[in-house]
Parts: C-alpha cells; sequence; structure tokens
C-alpha cells in the first residue's frame, strides 16, 4: 500500500518553512490504517513484545491499536499531572523549552519486553526520554515503531541501540 497518499502536507504549519505530515487522512481510512498498524504489529511480533508504550497523545492513537491486534498491555506515558496514582517521571529538554513524562509506578514490571510507538520520529527528544523512562522500570525496550520519520533531524543518532521501525520517511 502506498501510505503516502494518506498523508496530507501542511505547508507552513505551525511556522513558516515548516511542513507538516498530517496523519488524519490516514487514520480516516480505514483500509489504509489497519495496514499501517499490522505492518507495526508484525514489526512488534518479531520482538516478543509483552507490553506497547505509548508517549502523549498521538502515541495513544497508534499503540493502542497495535496492542489490542498483539492482545498485549498498552502504557501511557503521559503528561505531568494527568495520571493520578504515584509515577515514575522524567523530565527532559525539547526545542522549545521543557518537558516531563510520567507513567505510573505499577505499570510496567522489571524484565518486561516492551516495544514503544508513536506517530513520528522527529528530534527524538520524547522518544528517548520514553525509552530512559521504561528502563527506570527495570524493563528492556525492545525496539520503537512510528507511522513516520522526518529524517533531517537525524533522531536515529539519539536511539542508535535500539531497533526503530518507521512506515514512512521524509
Amino acid at each position: 500500500m502506498n501510505y503516502e497518499d494518506y498523508i496530507a502536507d501542511v505547508p507552513n504549519f505551525p511556522e513558516e518553512g515548516v511542513t507538516f505530515r498530517d496523519i488524519t487522512p490516514l487514520m480516516a481510512d480505514g483500509p489504509a490504517f489497519r495496514s499501517a498498524l499490522k505492518d507495526i504489529a508484525d514489526f512488534a511480533r518479531d520482538k516478543e513484545v509483552d507490553v506497547i508504550v505509548g508517549p502523549e497523545a498521538r502515541g495513544f492513537i497508534v499503540g493502542c491499536p497495535v496492542a489490542y491486534e498483539l492482545e498485549i498491555g498498552f502504557v501511557p506515558a503521559r503528561k505531568k499531572g494527568k495520571l493520578p496514582r504515584p509515577t515514575k517521571t522524567i523530565d527532559y529538554g525539547l526545542e522549545y523549552g521543557k518537558s516531563t513524562l510520567q507513567i505510573h509506578e505499577d505499570a510496567i514490571k522489571p524484565g518486561q519486553r516492551v516495544l514503544i510507538v508513536d506517530d513520528l520520529l522527529a528530534t527524538g527528544g520524547t522518544i528517548k526520554a520514553t525509552i530512559d523512562l521504561v528502563e527506570s522500570f527495570g524493563a528492556e525496550v525492545v525496539g520503537a515503531a512510528f507511522l513516520i520519520e522526518l529524517e533531517e533531524f537525524a533522531a536515529r543518532d539519539k536511539i542508535s541501540d535500539y531497533d526503530v521501525f518507521t512506515i514512512l520517511k521524509y
């Protein structure tokens, strides 16, 4: 399937000179979205994944159906203050500031095999922070999977020790 047919390019968003790769047309087409998610699930099957972790918010959109397909659990990595019970926390830098991710303290068990799933691999900051947070549980990150990778940012360099799968590269 040619997934590029389902990605809308939005020039000059969110700022002048940036082309936003909009995945909502892919999500709106049931067969195309299912096919992309199946491709990620097939990648995960080879890794014997125990649980999927998805960073807020689009990691939920992609990660939950992959976990469902694999009949395994999904763990959200949420922004600060969104989870009601005790959490493990990581602070990390963004291009324009700082952010925080949290996961419930009891969500991941030591030794579990974790696949991190998100919509986009751009600069790699959020994914690297998610990896570090997952590993703080004593779990093993067996890879990361994305719908889109923006190669110009060379994010793979930040996560070069991990197996990375992407559907589309720009």
